[in-house]
């Protein structure tokens, strides 16, 4: 990609000292003093750790910023990953500096990482905005890290890609392959009803989670890694390489080098994400039969951009964006099949054949347009990833619902949820919180059938807090015996993308901040209708608003901390749970290193 204003030398490889951002540290690299005493003193502190003049003075300073820790078992080989990452930078004449950044481990952090996405994102922009770096590797792949990188990246406006931690080893049972979340679901209720016993449950324990790597399902994390491939900004092919792969240590190099030339060619995520780039994103997750958690992430990293992106979005082009990736939950594949079966670009080539499903001429990561991550790509496993002639299904996975009860949207994996329930009204089992709801479930005084409608509140971003993955709400255990295996279940929580079931999700406003899900009381009639895209409380509007001026918020439950700049400054789902300082546009001055 050639800029008519770029003053690269390419006779020496490396772009000319006075274009790059990190020179305003250092100084001229031709004048051993920089004419500044700062500039002086930064470069005798670099020698203070170890490195020559020569070896980062008039070369793109490529900060790596690494997610791994030892508490994150999606991340635990990104600090190996690393070192390849730095090879690629060396290689392409840039100067690697590795980063330590926030680790969000979905399996472990409490009550949610989504509670410190946007903790991430912040510390993502200000890292790069306060040092001496030209461009940037984002190193992640667990559920709220792509986004978050992202989120911080695209607001430092830094030229950055990708490297996505890849999807773990397949988990295997008595010869069964497993795959982590989906059959920890469907394994724990079978326990429950007593169709297995500690030593089954003990071996399912052993067989779900055997290498590095994030879910190997179509999960949050292989969508969202998706995602960011599809809005390019990671290298083609590079979501679905097994973490354990040696491509993915390839991939890792490669990406390191790709990262100094985009430092040379000024490519900033801006260029990228676009308006189009967002709505070839979301064509994606929907063909892949991805995360509910997608529209929330979205619509928050478009947001950094000033990109108009909304649920309506969403719904509109899963309208005519068929399924084309048999991966579970949707489908019966884990993403090793899907990888070989020929990966994202694959999948991306068939659902290029939809009209207008795709924008094939903007700007990615590699320079070249989107068309070139699948020109030639070709499947290899047409049962996995299927043709627009023979899709899973006529429609995206995602459905966008609106009505009394979630007036600003909620959402549901329709394809993930039995049919037969997708048109339903029921009575309202109403629980308050999720602690409620794990005490009371199983207890038949409730009166709960196949016919009743669970719904949860208090657990949104507000109520959560952090709007944790309480969404698939358990089906209490004298069901389970009888053999029911979905309800309807409500919530203003999110799920896992691993999960499965009639789950509508997301309500906004939520019941913390006075939405309409805190006026529903146990008893009352609510009705899902998918296909008209509704969800409505069957209560008179008078009643409800003889309950609204009844309702009092609840106390805040932060008093101090970062809990308490989050409760003061997060959006609703519908928007994309950003704090609104961060989503607003505006001046974020970089700063003097005089």
């Amino acid at each position: 990609m050639n800029d008519p204003a770029d003053t690269t030398d390419t006779t020496r490889g490396a772009a000319a000292p006075q274009v790059l951002r990190s020179a305003a540290w250092f100084g001229d690299s031709e004048d051993p003093t920089g004419g500044r005493l700062r500039a002086f003193s930064h470069r005798s502190r670099m020698r203070q750790l170890g490195y020559l003049p020569e070896e980062h003075l008039g070369k793109p300073v490529i900060a790596v910023l690494n997610t791994w820790s030892d508490i994150n078992p999606c991340h635990m080989h990104l600090r190996e990953r690393a070192e390849q990452v730095k090879r690629g930078v060396w290689q392409a004449g840039g100067f690697p500096l590795e980063f330590p950044v926030s680790t969000l481990s979905e399996t472990f952090q409490k009550p949610t990482p989504m509670l410190y996405r946007n903790l991430l994102a912040m510390e993502t922009e200000e890292l790069l905005r306060s040092y001496p770096v030209d461009g940037a590797v984002l190193m992640g792949g667990c559920d709220k890290t792509v986004p978050a990188l992202l989120m911080g990246a695209a607001s430092a406006g830094l030229p950055a890609l990708v490297v996505p931690s890849g999807p773990m080893l397949r988990g295997n049972y008595r010869g069964r392959a497993l795959g982590s979340g989906t059959d920890l679901w469907a394994y724990w209720d079978e326990y429950r009803a007593g169709r297995i016993g500690e030593c089954e449950l003990s071996q399912v324990e052993c067989g779900l989670a055997r290498s590095p790597g994030h879910c190997m399902t179509m999960g949050t994390a292989s969508t969202m890694t998706a995602a960011a491939e599809a809005l390019g900004m990671a290298l083609p092919g590079s979501s679905s390489i097994p973490a354990v792969d040696s491509g993915h240590h390839r991939m890792a190099s490669a990406s390191g080098a790709r990262a100094v030339e985009l430092v040379r060619e000024r490519l900033t995520p801006d260029r990228i994400m676009t308006r189009e780039a967002f709505e070839d994103a979301a064509a994606t997750v929907l063909a892949l039969g991805g995360s509910t958690n997608a529209l929330i992430h979205l619509v928050a990293m478009a947001g950094r951009l000033g990109v108009p992106f909304s649920l309506e979005d969403f719904d509109e082009i899963g309208r005519r964006v068929p399924v084309l990736a048999d991966v579970r939950p949707v489908g019966a594949a884990l993403m090793e099949d899907f990888h070989y079966a020929g990966g994202l670009p694959a999948l991306l080539r068939q659902l290029a054949e939809v009209p207008g499903a795709l924008h094939p001429d903007r700007t990615t990561v590699t320079g070249a347009p989107f068309s070139s991550y699948y020109a030639a790509a070709e499947t290899h496993d047409p049962q996995v990833i299927r043709t627009p002639q023979d899709p899973v299904s006529s429609e995206g996975g995602v459905a966008v619902l609106h009505g009394n009860l979630a007036p600003g949207g909620a959402v549901i994996k329709h394809l993930a949820a039995a049919p037969e329930l997708l048109t339903h009204t029921g009575p309202a089992v109403v629980f308050d919180s999720y602690q409620e709801l794990q005490r009371t479930i199983d207890d038949p005084a409730l009166g709960i059938t196949e016919d009743s409608v669970l719904v949860l509140r208090g657990a949104g971003p507000l109520g959560g807090p952090g709007m944790p993955e309480y969404g698939m709400l358990p089906i209490p255990a004298h069901l389970l015996e009888r053999g029911v295996k979905d309800l309807v279940r409500i919530s203003d929580a999110r799920m896992s993308g691993t999960s499965y079931g009639t789950c509508v999700l997301h309500v906004a406003p939520e019941s913390h901040a006075g939405g309409p899900l805190a006026l529903v009381r146990t008893g009352d009639l609510v009705t899902l209708d998918v296909p008209a895209r509704l969800l409505q409380l069957e209560v008179a509007a008078e009643e409800l608003e003889r309950r609204r001026a009844a309702w009092q918020p609840p106390e805040p439950r932060f008093e101090r901390g970062y809990g308490a700049l989050y409760s003061e400054h997060i959006t609703q789902a519908d928007q994309g749970c950003d704090f609104d300082f961060l989503a607003r546009q505006g001046n974020n001055p970089a700063p003097d290193p005089s």
